[in-house]
């Protein structure tokens, strides 16, 4: 059995089911606003499926709150980290340890981290508002975008837009190490925001004339 990555870990379902039920939204509803289906939402609510940034910012943008509501970083005192010191932690479930190099200060539109990714590790494959930009530090990434794979390694970067289907891999020996930067759909960037009420409105309103694919029974709650 292989080591647990080093770095906290957070009860993320649980944090994610608090805040849509202290919101009164089913989850038939969650989906509707973020576009993330209700099966998968229901299995990251219960820990058997973790999401990656990308999905977890818009989970985040449906429930007027920022990805770190979720993960609960602690604030930095200012915008300076240092190699060595940062907080670390992961997701639940997930092998991949996250450093924080991002600041949160009003009106920011930037999250940044550093992701140590395992050998092995496989993302799964998401589309979102916003753009991503990676560049890697060490070992190597397989990066997919729109079904084309680039294969990154040290000193390799890319720069996409999150609209388009993607994902990404350590096909190495090794752990990899990437900055990850993005501009995404979520509550702290203000100028992309939409306010989950508004975009609830206008998705059932699309749900009145176009019947929804594979739903079935009753949302549960």
């Amino acid at each position: 059995m292989g080591k647990k990555p080093a770095g906290v870990h957070f009860a993320l379902g649980r944090r994610i089911r608090k805040r849509r039920q202290s919101m009164s939204m089913t989850l038939q509803e969650l989906s509707n606003v973020c576009g993330v289906s209700v099966s998968y939402i229901s299995q990251v609510e219960r820990d058997n499926a973790v999401p990656t940034l990308g999905t977890l910012a818009e989970i985040a943008a449906a429930l007027d709150v920022s990805i770190d509501h979720f993960i609960a970083t602690p604030r930095q005192s200012d915008s300076v980290t240092r190699a060595g010191e940062r907080q670390r932690f992961s997701v639940s479930g997930t092998s991949v340890v996250y450093e924080q190099i991002g600041a949160e200060f009003p009106g920011h539109e930037l999250t940044s981290f550093v992701l140590n990714v395992p050998p092995g590790y496989c993302s799964e494959t998401i589309q979102h508002a916003g753009e991503e930009l990676i560049f890697v530090l060490e070992g190597e990434i397989l990066q997919v975008v729109d079904g084309q794979q680039f294969l990154l390694r040290e000193g390799d970067s890319m720069h996409y837009l999150g609209q388009h289907p993607h994902s990404w891999s350590n096909p190495g020996d090794r752990m990899a190490r990437l900055l990850w930067t993005g501009k995404m759909l979520h509550g702290a960037t203000p100028s992309a925001y939409i306010p989950r009420r508004d975009a609830l409105i206008a998705a059932q309103s699309e749900d009145a004339t176009d019947a929804p694919v594979g739903a079935s029974g009753e949302p549960a709650r």
